[in-house]
């Protein structure tokens, strides 16, 4: 069993994390919601709008692996959690740069490249468990703020949808950064509150690319 929450704290069984287990049902609504605004969309054609289908089963899969990790807390279910994830800001910054960014196959290539090295070497450099393993989700903060930024000097209606997804993540990368650190104080954790916050951070990310168009 891997014990790295303040709310298992060493217990065992499915139901040692409760709170952080019900949380991820925040996950399955976002997804939910997200997937009727798309299909409420005029004019769909699932030709152009498969990456929008597939990145809203990766947001409901990222509810249920997480589920399955906070229940079992094994080497499988780590997997469960951490594929989903990985998956979908790897899909949502290639969807990104070419529905609103409007880049060519190759600067997306290489905006997907950079983000790798990034990704990759940071954890190199700092291992994974630095900032109680949220060093690991550094480099998506830092493209979402690029990307804002970006976004910004073009005058773009989604800039400010960025704008709060940055914040949200600030926010949920704190809470889960200090759920160990502040375990005496709060019994039941911080993490729940990750889970809740980047649920509502999703559910912005892919509202704002499902607003963006691209034939």
């Amino acid at each position: 069993m891997l014990d790295i929450y303040c709310e298992r704290a060493g217990a065992a069984g499915l139901l040692a994390e409760p709170i952080n287990l019900m949380t991820n049902a925040a996950f399955i609504i976002a997804a939910l919601l997200v997937a009727r605004r798309l299909v409420a969309q005029p004019n769909l054609r699932l030709r152009n709008s498969w990456d929008l289908g597939l990145l809203i089963l990766l947001l409901g899969a990222i509810g249920i692996g997480s589920a399955l990790w906070h229940s079992f807390a094994t080497g499988w279910a780590v997997l469960a959690d951490v594929i989903p994830i990985t998956l979908f800001i790897n899909l949502y910054l290639l969807s990104f740069g070419w529905r609103v960014l409007r880049l060519r196959p190759l600067a997306l290539a290489g905006l997907w490249l950079s983000y790798q090295v990034l990704s990759i070497g940071l954890i190199a450099i700092t291992g994974p468990e630095l900032l109680n393993g949220s060093v690991g989700y550094l480099p998506a903060l830092a493209f979402l703020v690029g990307f804002w930024w970006v976004l910004r000097r073009r005058a773009d209606p989604l800039s400010p949808t960025l704008l709060a997804a940055y914040l949200l993540f600030i926010g949920s990368l704190t809470f889960r950064t200090l759920d160990m650190a502040l375990c005496g104080l709060m019994p039941l954790g911080l993490h729940f509150l990750w889970h809740l916050l980047n649920a509502l951070l999703l559910y912005l990310l892919l509202s704002g690319l499902i607003g963006a168009h691209r034939a």
